[in-house]
């Protein structure tokens, strides 16, 4: 089974300008998804898709891959990853003749990410048959859909979920399950699924859900993004020490 692992960082970040190759505690930030993904040991190739030289000089000299600058029409600020995921795959397979059975996209902005994150995530996909494997972590009680109100037709509030607000469930751990959110850590998938003539994607029908603890969860995207990234990978060092 080939493995492909994609990381994606273009360079025209405005939150934060160079962010994928800014320091980050003593290392560039793409640094971190690079050294977690080299050392699970699970990809037979891993890849940089960047439209940026200097991200691209950076990536190499930690021995990534970068078999293609990304066209600027795919580096915009809007672009999704689908068409930059479809990029990529295509570019290896009119060029090297390279198809992956699985690809794993691993963004820098999720720094805290670990190695044996990718490895039980790439095990999930495995043992349960999925389509994707999509990397979350628990949603905060107060900010859970149980709890969440909206305004409805009326003009009243009610719960997100439909229920009168009477009947607001006290207590969080008497939720009928968990809620979760994409924290943008792994994405695993079936490449095909990217080329799909009805609906491109990266998820497909059989989805399945990987925690993680919300220490390893920080995504960076503004300046104070930045500040509690930090505080997270010194707290994680000092307690490995």
């Amino acid at each position: 089974m080939k493995i492909l692992g994609i990381i994606t960082a273009r360079g025209g970040s405005k939150g934060i300008p160079g962010k994928n190759i800014k320091d980050l505690c003593g290392q560039p930030l793409i640094a971190y998804t690079i050294k977690a993904a080299q050392e699970s040991g699970v990809f037979d190739r891993l890849i940089l898709s960047t439209d940026d030289q200097k991200i691209a000089d950076v990536a190499k000299k930690y021995n990534v891959e970068v078999p293609f600058i990304r066209p600027a029409e795919l580096a915009q600020d809007g672009t999704p990853h689908l068409p930059v995921l479809q990029h990529a795959i295509s570019w290896l397979k009119e060029n090297e003749n390279y198809q992956p059975d699985v690809v794993a996209l691993l963004q820098p902005t999720a720094p805290l990410r670990q190695t044996w994150h990718i490895q039980e995530a790439m095990v999930l996909f495995k043992n349960k048959l999925a389509d994707s494997v999509v990397s979350v972590s628990e949603i905060p009680g107060h900010f859970s859909p149980y709890w969440a109100v909206v305004e409805n037709e009326n003009g009243w509030g009610e719960l997100f979920i439909g229920e009168p607000i009477k009947n607001r469930i006290p207590r969080r751990q008497s939720f009928p399950k968990k809620n979760y959110y994409h924290n943008g850590a792994i994405y695993v998938f079936k490449p095909e699924m990217l080329f799909d003539p009805q609906s491109p994607n990266f998820y497909g029908d059989k989805v399945a859900l990987y925690p993680m603890a919300e220490k390893y969860s920080v995504n960076i995207d503004g300046p104070e993004d930045w500040f509690l990234a930090e505080l997270a990978v010194e707290k994680l060092r000092s307690q490995k020490l």
